[in-house]
């Protein structure tokens, strides 16, 4: 404990920071058990506390162990074909991520992410009025998607509204939408990590026993997640997840 102690000292936070901290973890369980589009509040929470790159390491490592409650909670809903169709478009949108990572303004980046999040809802708010059906084929929809998911996903962990457009235009009920992005982004996170420790050096010592730290709290908010779900139709969940995915690209936008 006196170990730990000590490792936790390194980063000096007030009490008001573990609380700010603790809540983004408690969000970042929720979104693992299914409430999508909350992950840009945990990103923009975590970046205020450790800084803007430091942050992603910490929230890589807390979204892997959350990852694996997703996988095992909702494998056997997961859907492997649209899995394949993304997977490779998301492997090249991360190592271009990791590349220009520290070359491009990062708030220029977030900006021009909020207005294609943005965008990308109002077409979306714009098919459920109208009630389509059509599921989008074109492979430059998935090539597209994929590429933009794995950037953002390595540059500050804020693929999530992009991959909610294109689940929610391939029209999965509640449980596939939530096993499909888990294994996804469990293979996907997992991929990242190695350039989190060896080329970004934001994955360390440190941010390692925070997070063992913090481990308890996604569990407890994966949980209440999965217990919240239990209550909300396909609907109101289709609906839930436009309506945070917006609020989130402003969030993006003005921040």
């Amino acid at each position: 404990m006196e170990y730990i102690s000590e490792i936790l000292t390194h980063y000096n936070l007030s009490v008001s920071e573990w609380i700010a901290v603790s809540f983004a973890v408690l969000l970042l369980g929720l979104s693992k058990a299914g409430l999508k589009g909350i992950g840009i509040i945990i990103v923009i929470i975590m970046a205020f506390v450790f800084g803007e790159k430091a942050s992603t390491g910490i929230v890589l490592t807390q979204l892997i162990c959350a990852d694996v409650l997703a996988v095992t909670y909702y494998n056997r809903h997961a859907q492997w074909k649209y899995i394949k169709i993304l997977l490779p478009w998301m492997v090249v949108g991360v190592l271009v991520g990791v590349w220009v990572g520290n070359d491009i303004s990062e708030a220029l980046f977030k900006r021009l992410m909020a207005v294609v999040i943005l965008v990308s809802v109002v077409i979306m708010f714009y098919s459920e009025r109208r009630q389509s059906k059509t599921i989008p084929s074109g492979k430059l929809f998935s090539t597209s998607t994929g590429f933009l998911t794995g950037f953002s996903t390595m540059i500050g962990n804020l693929a999530g509204p992009i991959s909610n457009i294109y689940f929610l235009a391939m029209r999965f009920p509640k449980n596939e939408f939530i096993g499909t992005a888990a294994w996804l982004f469990f293979i996907i996170n997992l991929f990242k990590l190695p350039f989190h420790i060896f080329v970004w050096n934001t994955v360390t010592k440190e941010s390692l026993v925070l997070n063992v730290v913090l481990i308890p709290i996604v569990v407890l908010g994966f949980y209440l997640g999965v217990y919240v779900l239990k209550f909300m139709s396909n609907v109101n969940y289709r609906r839930f997840i436009l309506v945070i995915t917006a609020l989130g690209g402003l969030m993006m936008l003005v921040r």
